[in-house]
């Protein structure tokens, strides 16, 4: 063994070495003479090769490169002057015009919009009686052969994809007749694997069987599947076999074009045929679901740190799904210094598992708040119903219970509450880990009566809203504002989890935690019946995934609309998108603090 390895060592050692060849290309630049470097690194020449036998190539290698362009009668001369070394002197000639276009769509595509834009948006249009690029035709037949597999046109085929040129004339003809055929719908959803019940697989489709296909749809469906948590993997695939398509990493010369002599040959095998795939008897096109159960028992521990509330711990259970309806039960357990709670969600969704779902919310927490002078123990049980809307909005309706024993500043009371509420809320991002567009929206209105044995009167009303937008690719704006509002009579007997305290890392930065808020006599924090946040930051990426960012903060907490002054801030920051999200770093200065100068604020995690 050890000497049949030795033997082939020395063998692989014996062999000749070929190296990639290095081009100094004279008399053409830019994209020309990029494209002949690209078209011969990729000749190796071994190292015992008679050098002027590899004439024949290089000339042909750079013929092929300059066809992409139009420039099919160039000049060229050659001196290889070693095995990975040539030097070349190019004079490109005369240019190919494009004297004929046609472009054809037949079949249902014909009167299918995105085909008829296509069309209409091709650099080929403009091409007419000017040089011939092959390219924009390569991405017509792309464009043309993506939209019939995204849109369900599975016969589509060229009857004609030709590009003829004829270098004796300077002259170039394109014909390109696109024939569609007709648009298949979905078909059955085929389930496999699956723990849930099929029918409620089947129900989380955005599409029915009947309606037209659309790999969107297809796309959408298996996002729900794997967000439901009730699989370890999702497979979603038509049931049709079908060519794909791969492109170079050069500018290549199209497959299409042949080129024709006076005579009227051909030098250039050409196939006028192209099918996406053999016409099927049935309009319809199966959906096979192939699904792996996730784990029943998921475990989470977290930790972290905020200037807002310290180090902190988090701790989650997890059970997926409880039976084939796809129930399902969550515990969480959060630890910080000032705050600690425990809470959970039972979930049961109903026939739509996507759309339609009942919830048993439940909590136990104790806040011990010295900065904000809070002191609070609760627990709350909570009844509702969930929404989802094909707009991205989520709609919930519920009935909370809660008993809360407080003390807040120098009032202290016990309150059992029965609030009625109603949530509306939408999330869009470009991406998850750092979104470089995106929009966040939360409404909420509850309210409690003494009429239904409720220890108070009130109404109250909280609006969010935040918003990501990009300029290219290095500089994100970012927006934010929170409108609060509660009507009571009798102000004491609200809570403090339902009063509005602002200031720290999400609100006014500059100040310490939930300290901005009406004070009593003696200087300790109340709470307001209102509220009013803004801020605006700017972000700058500065290399790689760190970014600079500089911002302007505004807000307060009060009793009476019109609030006397809004608390503001200013300052820069650093943010860096690290592999767990991203880390922030602001250095903050309140303009309306005599007694601090700045203050630092630093968290981990993702804007929305």
């Amino acid at each position: 063994m050890t000497v049949a390895v030795l033997l082939g060592v020395s063998s692989a050692l014996a062999a000749p070495v070929a190296n990639a060849i290095e081009a100094d290309v004279s008399g053409v630049t830019g994209e020309l003479a990029t494209n002949i470097r690209n078209y011969l690194e990729p000749l190796d020449i071994p190292a015992d090769a008679e050098l002027q036998g590899y004439s024949a190539e290089v000339h042909e290698r750079v013929e092929n490169a300059l066809r992409p362009f139009g420039y099919y009668a160039p000049e060229i001369e050659i001196d290889l002057v070693s095995r990975d070394r040539v030097r070349l002197q190019v004079q490109h000639g005369p240019a190919v015009k494009l004297r004929s276009l046609t472009v054809e769509l037949r079949g249902a595509a014909s009167d299918d919009e995105p085909f008829q834009q296509a069309v209409a948006d091709s650099p080929l249009q403009q091409m007419r009686d000017k040089r011939l690029r092959h390219a924009p035709y390569e991405a017509l037949k792309s464009r043309l052969s993506a939209l019939a597999l995204e849109r369900g046109y599975f016969d589509a085929r060229y009857l004609r994809s030709r590009i003829e040129v004829r270098p004796w004339e300077n002259a170039a003809y394109i014909t390109l007749i696109f024939d569609s055929g007709t648009r298949y719908r979905f078909g059955d959803i085929l389930v496999s694997g699956s723990q849930i019940r099929n029918n409620r697989v089947r129900n989380m489709a955005p599409f029915a069987p009947g309606d037209r296909y659309l790999a969107t749809d297809v796309a959408r469906y298996s996002q729900r599947l794997n967000n439901s948590g009730w699989f370890r993997s999702v497979g979603l695939r038509p049931r049709l076999d079908r060519q794909g398509y791969t492109s170079a990493s050069r500018i290549a010369s199209s497959p299409d074009a042949r080129v024709v002599e006076p005579d009227g040959s051909s030098n250039e095998s050409f196939i006028d045929r192209v099918e996406l795939k053999a016409p099927e008897a049935s309009d319809r096109v199966p959906i096979g679901v192939e699904v792996v159960p996730a784990d029943r028992q998921q475990f989470e521990v977290g930790v972290g740190f905020a200037t807002d509330v310290g180090p902190r711990t988090q701790f989650s259970w997890h059970i997926p799904w409880l039976s084939e309806r796809g129930d399902s039960l969550e515990n969480q357990l959060y630890l910080s210094g000032p705050e600690q709670t425990f809470s959970g969600e039972y979930s049961l969704p109903l026939e739509n598992p996507w759309r339609d779902s009942y919830y048993l919310r439940y909590g136990l927490e104790n806040t011990d708040q010295t900065d904000t002078d809070t002191r609070s123990q609760q627990s709350s049980i909570s009844l509702g119903r969930q929404w989802r809307f094909e707009n991205d909005w989520t709609q919930n309706v519920y009935l909370r219970a809660s008993y809360e024993d407080f003390t807040q500043a120098d009032q202290d009371g016990q309150v059992l509450l029965f609030v009625p509420g109603a949530s509306w809320s939408r999330t869009r991002v470009d991406n998850q880990r750092f979104p470089m567009w995106g929009d966040r929206q939360d409404i909420l209105v509850e309210g409690s009566s003494e009429s239904w044995a409720s220890d108070a009167d009130f109404l109250r009303t909280r609006l969010d809203t935040q918003w990501i937008r990009s300029l290219g690719d290095n500089n994100r704006f970012i927006g934010r504002a929170t409108l609060g509002a509660t009507l009571t009579d009798d102000f004491s007997q609200i809570p403090p989890s339902l009063r509005f305290f602002t200031g720290g890392d999400r609100s006014v930065r500059g100040y310490d935690y939930e300290t901005i808020a009406p004070r009593n006599d003696d200087g300790e924090l109340l709470g307001g019946e209102q509220l009013l946040v803004t801020s605006l930051e700017y972000q700058r990426r500065v290399t790689g995934d760190w970014w600079g960012a500089t911002f302007f903060d505004a807000g307060n907490a009060f009793n009476d609309w019109g609030p006397d002054e809004l608390k503001k801030s200013f300052g820069a920051g650093v943010r860096w998108i690290s592999p767990v999200g991203p880390i922030r770093l602001d250095i903050a200065h309140p303009l309306d603090d005599d007694d601090n100068a700045f203050r630092i604020h630093f968290g981990i995690g993702p804007e929305f």
